[in-house]
């Protein structure tokens, strides 16, 4: 499955990365900063992908080499450019295949603050990974998970095991032959999402179009105890309020899905375990809300939710059978794949709710931050492909019991209406007032 989704990624030209961000209101302790740098390397995110020299053959991962060393600007800059700062950081390159596979930054603040982030390869560790990373890193809780060094295999011993390798996967293949012959079939008779491909924007041609661009992105922070209480009088939980957020926030977009009256989203739901060595290990939960009453009731979005969940449970995840295809999928077909879910006609917003943090993982140079937040992002995107996918909106919540915070990271993007930071915070910090809500936004 991570084969799968880096191989699908690669093919559509691009790139996923994660992004963990703090901020103390003072200066940080450098060294301890460059102990917690060198403690990564020796986790889950001390590693990269290699390709087998068969075309047909699985990825590996790899040992990474030493990590990038710590960035830390030589020059302060203006707190109002926070937002600014944290999205640039997202563009540096990152590689899972030939790393850096992620780095580590500080800049100092005009206003005497200093903020530190970490961007890493969604190839590599998804959120809730980086989350189990960055603390067994605090702790000293190094994990070895026996990664050879890259290239350490001579080529003829590694085409021979790859080999042995593919023969072993041949009768879960088969079975996957057959799976994909049925989706394909499935696929075919999808007479609704056809049609609402003929009815997707097309691709114009746009001054800039090849332009690189960040999509907007706004850091919403609140308090938890605010944040729980106003869930609580409203009938529903943290997690629904945050989903409701997300819906009434997509109303205001202007967001369509479909012929569906309510909003649609995907919910990300953890499946990661103890000693969990996956890249990707969260599923994707589909649920319609009605952002109308949710601002005054969230029941029904309670309801709905606990509903998708339960039918999400009992249900068998049929397009599992197909991964065993991925190192036989060409380029070709991946970009087909990944067209097929950007033409969504339900164009979900997606909601991820990544948990309280815990306490380690709000203590990069070892004492406790002001404030944090865990998010993702793209590379390499440009105007033309913007205006062409059309709208997407993105809501990352996470929680600090220590902190007694809130951050919520949203990523926005509306052709025409919603094109800037200015334009998407005015609509957050409305949807917040909906709900009784205040917080800081940067």
């Amino acid at each position: 499955m991570d084969q799968a989704f880096y191989a699908g990624h690669q093919a559509a030209g691009q790139k996923e990365v994660m992004q963990v961000g703090w901020v103390y209101q003072r200066a940080v302790d450098i060294e301890a900063l460059k102990r917690f740098r060198r403690e990564l390397g020796k986790g889950m995110m001390g590693r990269l992908i290699e390709r087998s020299p068969l075309p047909f053959g699985r990825h590996r991962w790899v040992a990474a080499p030493e990590s990038s060393e710590l960035e830390i600007a030589t020059t302060v800059r203006p707190r109002a450019e926070l937002g600014d700062w944290f999205d640039e950081r997202t563009q540096l390159p990152i590689d899972p295949e030939s790393g850096p596979g992620w780095r580590i930054s500080v800049v100092p603040l005009s206003d005497g603050s200093t903020a530190i982030s970490l961007v890493l390869s969604h190839y590599v560790i998804d959120g809730i990974g980086a989350a189990v990373a960055v603390t067994e890193a605090l702790l000293g809780m190094s994990r070895d998970l026996g990664y050879p060094p890259p290239r350490s295999r001579p080529g003829l011993r590694a085409l021979t095991q790859d080999a042995v390798e593919t023969a072993r996967d041949v009768p879960s293949v088969g079975r996957a032959v057959l799976a994909a012959a049925k989706e394909a079939r499935r696929r075919q008779q999808d007479v609704t999402h056809s049609q609402a491909q003929a009815s997707l924007p097309v691709a114009v041609s746009t001054r800039g179009a090849d332009d690189l661009v960040i999509a907007p992105n706004i850091w919403i922070r609140l308090r938890l105890d605010e944040w729980n209480a106003r869930a609580e009088a409203l009938g529903g939980t943290a997690s629904a309020l945050a989903a409701a957020f997300t819906a009434r926030l997509d109303r205001h977009m202007g967001r369509t899905h479909g012929d569906a009256a309510d909003v649609r989203l995907l919910l990300t739901v953890n499946t990661r375990t103890m000693d969990d060595a996956r890249a990707v290990a969260v599923s994707f939960v589909r649920v319609g809300i009605d952002p109308n009453g949710v601002t005054t009731d969230l029941t029904q979005a309670r309801t709905s939710i606990k509903q998708a969940l339960k039918d999400a449970k009992d249900t068998e995840d049929e397009s599992a059978e197909l991964v065993a295809l991925t190192p036989f999928t060409p380029k070709r077909a991946w970009r087909h794949l990944i067209d097929y879910a950007v033409s969504d006609p339900e164009r979900p917003a997606v909601c991820s709710n990544l948990g309280d943090t815990g306490p380690a993982a709000s203590r990069p140079d070892g004492t406790l931050c002001d404030a944090m937040f865990a998010r993702g992002a793209s590379q390499n995107v440009t105007r033309g492909w913007l205006e062409r996918t059309g709208s997407q909106l993105q809501v990352f919540v996470g929680t600090s019991m220590e902190m007694n915070q809130v951050g919520v990271c949203v990523r926005g993007y509306q052709p025409g209406s919603v094109t800037t930071r200015a334009a998407l915070r005015e609509l957050a910090e409305r949807t917040l007032a909906e709900f009784g809500l205040s917080g800081e936004i940067d």
